[in-house]
This record gives C-alpha cells, sequence and structure tokens, in this order.
C-alpha cells in the first residue's frame, strides 16, 4: 500500500477505531435524546407515543425560565467570583512573597478533592444546627442566632456559589500565574521609568498580555459551569422552592424522579443549544488567540 491513495486508506483505518467510538459513546447517545425529544415516553413504561414539539412546548410553559435564570445567575456568580479570587492570589504569588512555593501548593488542594467530598464539607459548613460558619459568626457576634444558608431562596445560590468558587479558584490561579510569568520584566521597568504607578503598569503592561489566556479561561468556566451538578445536587437538591435549579438538575429531576424522558430530553436539546453557542465562541476566541 504505497502512494498517496494507499497513505490515505492507511489513514482511515487508524481513524476507524476512534471514530467508530465516537460514534458509540457521543454521536448515538445524543441521537437518541434528540429524537426521544419528540416522543412521550416514560422511564417506567414500556412503548413512547410521537407528539413532535409538544415536550418543548411543555418545557416553555412551566420550568425552561425559571431554569434559565438560575443557570445564569449561577454561572455568572460561579465564573467571576473563582476568577477575581485566582487573580489576586496570582499577583500576589508572583511577587517575592515568602513561602509562596508553600502556598502555592497549599492553594491546589481544593482542586485536587474530589468534587462529591467538596460538596459534603460546604453541607457540612453552612449546616444550620452544627455547622462551622454560623459557629463562627455568632462566636465573633456578628448574627445573633444560626442562619439557615442552604434553606433560604436568598441565601442558598449564593451559598453554592462560594463552594464551587472554592473549587474552581486553584486552577485559575494556576493558569494566570503561569501567563504572568510570561510578561516580560523589561516593560515593567520601562514603565517604571517613565513614571507609571503599579495600577497604570498593571492596566496597560500586565493585562494586555493576559488578555488571551483570560479570555480562555473565563469561556472554560462559563462552559463548566453550564454543565456543573454534583455541588448544587449534594448542597440543596436544586431547591429551595426551585431557587437554584439549573439545567442540569433540572434534566436529571424530569428523567429520574419525575420518569419523564421525553420532556428531560427536549430541556437537555435546549440546554446544548446554549452550550454549543458558547463553545463556537470558545473555539473562535482560540483561533484568533494562535493567530495573534
Amino acid at each position: 500500500m504505497t502512494g498517496p491513495k494507499g497513505n490515505e486508506k492507511f489513514g482511515l483505518l487508524l481513524t476507524l477505531p476512534a471514530m467508530a467510538l465516537l460514534g458509540a459513546v457521543v454521536l448515538y447517545p445524543l441521537v437518541a435524546a434528540l429524537t426521544t425529544s419528540l416522543f412521550d415516553q416514560s422511564l417506567v413504561l414500556p412503548g413512547r407515543k410521537f407528539v413532535g414539539l409538544a415536550n418543548f412546548e411543555a418545557v416553555f410553559d412551566r420550568q425552561f425560565w425559571p431554569t434559565l435564570r438560575n443557570t445564569v445567575v449561577f454561572t455568572v456568580g460561579a465564573t467571576i467570583a473563582p476568577v477575581v479570587v485566582g487573580f489576586a492570589l496570582a499577583l500576589a504569588l508572583n511577587t517575592k512573597l515568602p513561602g509562596r512555593a508553600v502556598l502555592r501548593g497549599l492553594f491546589l488542594m481544593p482542586w485536587v478533592i474530589p468534587g462529591v467530598v467538596v460538596s459534603f464539607v460546604w453541607l457540612w459548613i453552612f449546616n444550620a444546627n452544627y455547622g462551622l460558619l454560623n459557629g463562627l459568626l455568632v462566636q465573633l457576634h456578628l448574627i445573633d442566632e444560626p442562619v439557615v444558608w442552604l434553606g433560604g431562596p436568598g441565601t442558598a445560590m449564593a451559598s453554592v456559589i462560594v463552594a464551587k468558587t472554592w473549587a474552581s479558584f486553584p486552577w485559575i490561579m494556576v493558569m494566570l500565574l503561569a501567563g504572568l510569568q510570561t510578561v516580560p520584566h523589561a516593560l515593567h521597568e520601562a514603565a517604571a521609568l517613565d513614571g507609571a504607578g503599579s495600577v497604570s503598569r498593571f492596566r496597560h503592561v500586565t493585562l494586555p498580555h493576559l488578555r488571551g489566556i483570560l479570555g480562555i479561561v473565563v469561556l472554560l468556566e462559563v462552559i463548566w459551569n453550564l454543565q456543573h451538578f454534583d455541588m448544587i445536587y449534594v448542597l440543596t437538591h436544586g431547591g429551595p422552592a426551585g431557587s437554584t435549579t439549573t439545567f442540569a438538575v433540572a434534566v436529571y429531576d424530569t428523567a429520574f424522579k419525575a420518569f419523564d424522558l421525553g420532556t428531560a430530553s427536549a430541556l437537555g436539546a435546549l440546554w446544548l443549544v446554549l452550550i454549543l453557542g458558547l463553545t463556537v465562541v470558545y473555539v473562535r476566541v482560540t483561533e484568533r488567540g494562535e493567530k495573534l
């Protein structure tokens, strides 16, 4: 098997196992889910009935907009907060801080702990009866009585975002710290000689060099937070009163609690469209960064 055609056939043979795996693991479940969204199908009853777009209409009538609002609130909060914390720590660790090597290792701990374990740790911290947070705030006389952090619509989402921030900031810190170490010191020295202060140097020297990596970090966090499930489900199960029900939780509850596969598939299809849109943005930003 020689020549260009032979090389093409050989290359095709090499890709067949990967293509078969892609079709079995990704394409077939995707097509099956999109097909199921057009049927009235139960998880516990046999058979199904074609209903067209009725499942999508049911989703828009009942749960789409509240779920979208909760997903956007969680995604925005769980993206901005860890980026701010990670950026601040990256800036601090990029200086000649005593013990910075040890601190880098310590700050990575939340990232290496499994998400479910982190969720149960924060479940204990936020517990209204014996939680660490309430005990600490009472001892400091900041509150008079324990607060039900995960039981109130106004505090549940904020609590989940805090927990997710604790688990997410380490990888953001590492990425931005790596970017900070590529900023030429000569540029900072030249700006300082021209009379630029620390804020001005950060704005005109540091940020332009980090624009590409910062954009990729933010986009990845947004995409991952749109799909996040475990921490929300462990802490609140989507409650109270649906105030923390995101797309991931709504699809799970509809499919495995209400046993309505058709509606769950329709909700998942709309969720997929949202994620695909952000994925396209991510790919374009990445390609633009490679061209620069």
